[in-house]
């Protein structure tokens, strides 16, 4: 298969309807699920310029331990409730934060971020982590982000249930 994304929308609602077909069409394939969340954070940076960094944390029982990721290095461990992360688990609702500087508890992994979304992946009363998405610009995620990012983790979660 070609794993090329191909986005030629530049409305934000429709690349995520071009973009979540071919997310499908990346994972449909490939039972493991470390090649698929690194394969959703790759897709998700090409298509977006304004994400600076992309990826999972993955509960492990005792703190969400990051997983396949886009960008710069990255905090390896966060505990619930704790960060934007650690609160989006905790809560299990999605966070969406336009200044991290004015979010109580930020946890700086990367001093250029300066906006943050927060998807957490549930099935029914567990959560497996979160999907975690940085921007380097004020105020970048809003509700479309959310709905179609929901649609996201919905997707690979089947995989981190045969993970577990």
């Amino acid at each position: 298969m070609n794993e090329s994304i191909h986005i030629a929308s530049t409305d934000q609602d429709e690349i995520y309807r071009e973009l979540l077909p071919q997310i499908r069409a990346l994972v449909k394939d490939e039972p493991n699920a470390i090649a698929n969340l690194a394969n959703v954070t790759g897709a998700l940076k090409v298509a977006f310029p304004k994400i600076s960094w992309v990826g999972f944390y993955l509960w492990d029982g005792t703190e969400l331990v990051l997983g396949p990721f886009q960008g710069k290095p990255a905090c390896v461990r966060i505990q619930s409730g704790k960060g934007v992360c650690g609160t989006a688990f905790q809560r299990r609702e999605t966070v969406i934060v336009a200044d991290v500087e004015r979010f109580p508890g930020h946890i700086a992994c990367d001093p250029a971020s300066q906006s943050e979304i927060v998807v957490p992946l549930l099935d029914g009363d567990m959560t497996y982590g979160v999907l975690d998405l940085d921007s380097d610009r004020l105020d970048a995620f809003n509700a479309v982000d959310r709905s179609h990012l929901e649609e996201v983790a919905a997707l690979v979660v089947p995989f981190l249930r045969v993970r577990n």
